[in-house]
Formats: structure tokens, sequence, C-alpha cells
């Protein structure tokens, strides 16, 4: 149940932040509106911590924030975009869903732009634990 409860904090997080854009979460239905931004959202697990022997591990991944704007605008919107994903997510914030606490633990990565489709793609990259029980 511990990625089920990550996912929920992370999700919620990025759901908090106004103002809101449309988001496609994963294997759900989304078709996005020519013209407008939307961000595609993915959380990727690596493989847990298990320092010490029982149940205690420290889940550890990453939340990746595809930010898709239209093309031939500039980046001045995205970037602030971007900007506004990473205060949300400063590291050290600790989000938390159903007793699990999930901590960011870098400042979130804004990669290089490319164009896609009709899309320029900006991914920011969020870094999280959460230790469990």
């Amino acid at each position: 149940m511990s990625i089920v409860k990550i996912r929920a904090a992370l999700e919620t997080a990025l759901n908090n932040i106004t103002p809101a854009i449309s988001t496609s979460f994963e294997n759900v239905k989304f078709v996005p509106v020519s013209g407008t931004a939307y961000q595609q959202v993915h959380i990727l697990f690596a493989t847990p911590n298990n320092s010490e022997f029982g149940a205690r591990h420290k889940e550890l991944g990453f939340m990746q924030v595809k930010l898709m704007y239209p093309t031939s605008v500039g980046t001045a919107s995205v970037a602030a975009r971007a900007e506004l994903i990473r205060s949300t997510f400063a590291r050290g914030s600790t989000f938390t869903n159903s007793g699990v606490n999930v901590i960011i633990s870098r400042t979130p990565e804004v990669k290089p732009g490319k164009i896609e489709a009709d899309r320029y793609e900006v991914p920011v990259i969020i870094e999280f634990y959460a230790n469990m029980n």
C-alpha cells in the first residue's frame, strides 16, 4: 500500500498548484486540447533501500512532470510553470497521505526542452523518498 499512498501524496500536491492546468495521469484517458498547455505525470519507483533486516525500508523514486506547451510561443510560460513546480516541491518539503510522509530529497531538476509533435516539452524531475515501517 505504500506506493499507492506515495503516489496520492505527490499527485495531490501537484493538483494543488495554482493556477491549475490540465493533467494527464498514468493510465487515465486524456485528450489534450489543441493550443493549450497541459502536464503529463509519471511516477517511477526505484529499488527500495533495505539498510536493516525487518519490515522497515525506504521507498525511493522520482516523479516526472512533462510540461507540454504549444510550440512557437517562446519559453517564458513553460519556464514560469517549471519554477512554480520547483518551488512547490522544494528540497525538504514533505507531503503526507494516510500517515505516509513523502520527502523531497533534491531540488527538482528542469531538463532541456524539445519539440514533440505540436508541443514544446520540458520535463521536471522531482526526487523523493518515504521511510516505511
